[in-house]
């Protein structure tokens, strides 16, 4: 299992804030840097600055959302990325919300597992540098692009439900979770991802597991803290349905935390179910726990690989 960092400057911080995340997690010898995009700076165009100063390291948005770009545009973006920073783009993307995209972009909701499949017909053909002709209900295209210098694009969905699961299994890379707890991950989404990718005839699928995680010796604080961070993720609908099958109150329920050993039995147990790919988002409540955190998650990096 490859272990990456999640980074939160796209969220709250500069291009340079960026750049000094990437370094880091490349410094510490992670596999992947993963950048949510919600309301700050545009991923793909930070990977492509930051990823021209940090060489090596793998970077993996976490996630793009369809909706506001054509696929087309999204495809040709990420093919510049990946041109900029050497072929080391992991291009995850996802439906985002229904409050965000009909109450904050003003787009339909409707028929989104629809939306998600056309979107792909368009999206995967030209990431991988073929043409495309494609006209469907919600999206058409039709020609190529030229970016000299791309290479192939990943594409890595973010599947919770079985219909996003079966789609993702049959067309794309693979999965990039969030608020999705190991029983859940073991019982439901490795095997629901796993069956439809060798329907389909493809290679085992990425399985990138995203959990809030810590080393601490006062787990009820570090759950207290945890639960005011990611409060708003219970509430929506999608992460809420994956949290009643885990049977979790909130997301902080499925924070990674406590001694050493038993964050590194956690991880272990991961690995063991399927997952290729875990996204440390590093909670320590002071710099102790912090440090203590990314130490052990340096220390298994190699180990858990």
């Amino acid at each position: 299992m490859r272990i990456g960092i999640n980074g939160g400057a796209t969220t709250t911080g500069t291009i340079d804030d960026v750049i000094a995340e990437a370094r880091q997690a490349a410094d510490d010898g992670f596999h992947t840097y993963w950048a949510p995009q919600i309301f700050g700076l545009d991923a793909l165009t930070a990977f492509a600055i930051a990823g021209r100063e940090v060489p090596g390291i793998e970077l993996g948005t976490a996630v793009v959302p369809t909706y506001p770009r054509h696929p087309w545009v999204l495809a040709q973006q990420a093919l510049t990325t990946q041109a900029a920073v050497g072929g080391r783009l992991a291009l995850g993307i996802g439906l985002s919300h229904q409050i965000v995209v009909e109450n904050m972009w003003g787009i339909s909701f409707a028929k989104p597992v629809r939306h998600l499949r056309e979107y792909l017909e368009v999206l995967l053909p030209l990431t991988r540098g073929e043409s495309v002709k494609y006209r469907g209900e919600t999206v058409s295209a039709h020609g190529a692009l030229t970016v000299p210098g791309s290479t192939p694009v990943p594409v890595l969905i973010a599947a919770l439900g079985p219909q996003m699961l079966e789609l993702t299994g049959r067309m794309a890379d693979g999965t990039i979770t969030w608020c999705v707890g190991p029983k859940t991950l073991g019982g439901y989404t490795v095997p629901t991802l796993t069956a439809a990718a060798e329907r389909a005839g493809r290679a085992v699928p990425r399985v990138v597991a995203a959990l809030p995680v810590a080393v601490t010796a006062d787990r009820h604080q570090l759950h207290e803290r945890a639960a005011e961070v990611f409060q708003i993720y219970g509430q929506l609908p999608s992460y809420r349905a994956m949290l009643d099958r885990e049977g979790a109150a909130g997301p902080a329920d499925l924070a990674i935390a406590g001694s050493e050993d038993e964050v590194a039995d956690r991880l272990g147990a991961l690995r063991d179910i399927g997952v290729t790919d875990f996204g440390a988002v590093e909670i320590g409540g002071n710099p102790d726990e912090s440090a203590a955190t990314r130490d052990l998650l340096k220390r298994l990096t190699p180990t858990l690989a």
